[in-house]
């Protein structure tokens, strides 16, 4: 397996311009909001792939109402890399240990769908402290 290309502060600013030119929507007036977590544990297990086949996925399905948003650790290290998302009405869906070929059956069926994808989620739900 090739060593993997340290991520960079010019990369994240491309990243972060790159994904700025795909939010044209407001929020929640999206057909979903998708978060990747970037903190340094995902980023070091492949958030940035995950990324950028989210941001490639959105260019070839030529949509504009996805938010992509990142964050910074979930607290679930082992996990990663994940992300979260978000469609109007129903309860946020954390999707754990992610390849770019599980994104894409992720983004066609519950980004586009609507429909998650039991057998790759993680959590579903808000997780509340008291």
């Amino acid at each position: 397996m090739p060593a993997k290309k340290k991520l960079t502060i010019q990369d994240l600013a491309k990243i972060r311009e790159k994904t700025k030119s795909l939010m044209t929507i407001r929020e929640g007036e999206g057909r979903a909001r998708v978060t990747v977590h970037m903190g340094t544990c995902g980023i070091a297990a492949g958030a940035r792939d995950i990324m950028d086949a989210l941001l490639g996925e959105i260019g070839k399905a030529n949509i504009q109402d996805v938010i992509v948003t990142t964050s910074g650790c979930a607290g679930l290290c082992n996990a990663e890399p994940m992300m979260t998302v978000e469609i109007k009405n129903q309860p946020p869906v954390k999707y754990g240990q992610l390849t770019p070929d599980k994104l894409r059956k992720i983004f066609v069926q519950h980004i586009l769908g609507g429909q998650m994808v039991t057998d790759l989620v993680l959590v579903v739900g808000s997780e509340t402290v008291y």
